[in-house]
């Protein structure tokens, strides 16, 4: 008789589980989910393919720059990519809908090319500067640090000890 009255108690109060995924379900606070590139914030520094615990983050030398490749299926999600880029131009949304077909698992991926430039003085590609930070971290209209921001590291190592002797 217990278990007739547990039965219909139960019927009475409806589900006890959420509706996915036939409905929406409670995403909870800080969940980290899939991954976010900003390439215009990216300084192309590798930071984030050096600490990802899964392998997942790889970096190759394009024509227009640096390609910036995560393979979703691959990511593990533990953060630390976020956590290391200096520029925030990686973050985990709360985003977790990453159900996808097997057929489907090559397109699980997050793409974006951070621009290349030219070095204003020998003309080699190097990793465009980001305005933005530059703006952050140093006075607007400092002329030397602008100047610099143009060079790749090899003629900027090389202005840095002009201008320090002299």
């Amino acid at each position: 008789m217990n278990m007739l009255m547990l039965l219909l108690r139960n019927l009475a109060r409806g589900p006890s589980t959420d509706a996915f995924p036939f409905g929406d379900t409670f995403t909870p606070e800080r969940l980290r989910g899939r991954i976010r590139f900003d390439p215009v914030l990216c300084t192309g520094c590798r930071l984030c393919a050096h600490v990802c615990a899964g392998d997942a983050i790889h970096f190759d030398e394009t024509d227009e720059g640096l390609r910036f490749t995560l393979w979703h299926n691959t990511c593990t999600f533990c953060g630390l990519c976020e956590h290391y880029c200096q520029t925030k131009a990686i973050r985990l949304t709360d985003d977790w809908h990453l159900a996808h077909l097997q057929q489907d698992k090559y397109a699980m991926i997050e793409q974006g090319v951070v621009a290349s430039a030219a070095c204003a003085e020998c003309g080699s590609r190097m990793t465009a500067p980001v305005p933005a930070l530059t703006a952050l971290a140093y006075r607007a209209g400092n002329r030397r640090i602008e100047h610099l921001q143009t060079l790749c590291p090899d003629c900027r190592r090389k202005a840095g000890v002009k201008g320090g002797r002299s």
